[in-house]
């Protein structure tokens, strides 16, 4: 509460404080051998104070209530020297100020694991994917503890611990003027608000082969043709489709234009929600920070907002945003508890939480089954989109001929394009709830200085008619 206090005695109407210790541990291995090992820890408070419609933010590595109530201090004057330029009237979205605790569900202690054991799996794994001849084979690992103490001048009194942690693979296969990449089970291998049940359950060792011998069978595979054709996307690709043309897209900030850095900031227009079309109506997106074991979970924001399910699109329509108290309070909007920093020394801002694509009535089977021509891609390999979410290009690692309702011979360097509200509304069939994946990506950035955020994607595969693949530049 000292920060908080700080803030107030030097003049804020609102404040809060957010005291974060963070532990990180990360393991890489390369062809069998380990090639690095990082731990560490992090831990400092964070205070917010709001003068007028200006924030101002400070942040100490020094833990005593003398250093939290002096960040408050200099917090307030931040916001003070802010709002000698004024912007409109800022008021915050209610929320009750409640006292709780919340911890991730942790069934196996990721950090209690001996490294010998962890080493030793990253080693093997390493070894196997060789096999087939390919002549790199990388593994990793990352687990994150994060326990937070966050008080607000309303009177929230909130301690959270999320424990996070994932793996994955990669094979390389080298030929004449080629190479081609696996990754399992995604490009960013696979990531969760979970113990280390979830790297055994992701089972590395049993698809190091495999992935190796897809690598090396892709380097001669013929190239993906550049045609316009139905496209059935796995869910690994479908998770970063929604995450880079609607999470980012759907930010209240960049709809605002209050941010635009890295995603740039977004082609929706506030106006229209509530009746713009944004795909067909199997398309139906929430963002839900409740779903146990998703990256993007956790029980309050990092302004004290519990945790819930909105409605971004429904049937098709776009219908809501991410939004903290601030942006949902110019909105005219009910929070929608969206706010997180990656560290003490970070403000918080607009995050994604688990943005994922709720199941349909098909399944992949299914829509094999009823393509009669047509390509099939998974694992993303490359994304390019435009500043404002709208166009973009994505690569796949690997892609298959679908011809008279059977997968064909594989394709190698898959690429599709489209223009988003056009790509989603050609959208016609989506997969049942048992090919739902929460996929994870612990490495979206945003904001200057650069936050990385974790948030979680919940997929299923799904097809689009009539979409331009192949294309090269």
């Amino acid at each position: 509460m000292a920060g908080v206090e700080g803030a107030l005695a030097a003049g804020a109407r609102y404040a809060d404080a957010r005291v974060m210790i963070r532990r990180s541990e990360s393991m890489s291995a390369q062809n069998g051998h380990i090639e690095g090992l990082d731990q560490r820890e992090q831990a400092g408070v964070g205070v917010r104070a709001l003068i007028g419609s200006s924030w101002g933010f400070f942040a100490t590595a020094e833990l005593t209530a003398a250093a939290a109530r002096a960040a408050g201090t200099v917090a307030a004057e931040t916001a003070k020297a802010s709002a000698l330029v004024p912007g409109p009237p800022l008021e915050l979205a209610p929320v009750e100020a409640v006292q709780a605790h919340w911890e991730s569900v942790c069934v196996e202690d990721p950090l209690s694991v001996p490294l010998s054991e962890k080493g030793d799996l990253l080693v093997t794994v390493t070894a196997v994917g060789r096999h087939a001849g390919a002549q790199l084979a990388q593994a990793h690992y990352e687990v994150w503890d994060t326990e937070k103490w966050f008080a607000s001048s309303e009177g929230a009194r909130i301690s959270q611990r999320i424990r996070e942690c994932g793996t994955g693979m990669s094979v390389t296969a080298i030929g004449d003027g080629e190479t081609q990449r696996r990754s399992y089970p995604g490009i960013r291998g696979q990531v969760g608000t979970r113990g280390w049940e979830l790297i055994r359950e992701i089972d590395l060792v049993g698809n190091a082969a495999r992935i190796g011998e897809e690598a090396v069978a892709l380097l001669s595979a013929p190239v993906c043709p550049e045609v316009t054709t139905d496209l059935i996307l796995g869910s690994e690709q479908m998770a970063l489709q929604i995450h880079e043309s609607v999470g980012h897209a759907t930010e209240l900030d960049r709809i605002l234009g209050w941010e635009a850095a890295f995603a740039g900031t977004s082609w929706l227009d506030l106006a229209q929600m509530g009746s713009l079309r944004f795909g067909s109506e199997l398309m139906n997106i929430t963002a839900d920070a409740t779903i146990p074991g998703a990256l993007g979970s956790f029980g309050y924001d990092d302004e004290g907002t519990p945790a819930r399910s909105v409605d971004i699109v429904k049937d098709g329509i776009w219908v809501g945003v991410l939004s903290g108290r601030d942006s949902a309070a110019l909105a005219g909007i009910p929070c929608g508890g969206m706010v997180r920093a990656d560290g003490h020394d970070r403000i918080p801002m607009v995050r994604m939480t688990n943005i994922g694509l709720l199941p349909g009535p098909h399944s992949l089977e299914q829509m094999i089954a009823e393509t009669a021509d047509g390509v099939m891609m998974d694992t993303n390999r490359s994304w390019s989109i435009d500043d404002r979410r709208l166009n973009f290009q994505f690569g796949c690692e690997i892609g298959w001929e679908i011809k008279d309702g059977r997968r064909g011979r594989m394709l190698r360097n898959p690429t599709y394009t489209g223009i988003s509200p056009q790509f989603w509304g050609s959208m016609d069939m989506v997969g049942g709830p048992s090919e739902l994946v929460a996929w994870g990506t612990p490495n979206c950035g945003k904001g200057q200085p650069m936050q990385v955020g974790h948030t979680g994607h919940p997929a299923v595969p799904c097809r689009f008619r009539g979409v331009r693949v192949g294309v090269r530049g």
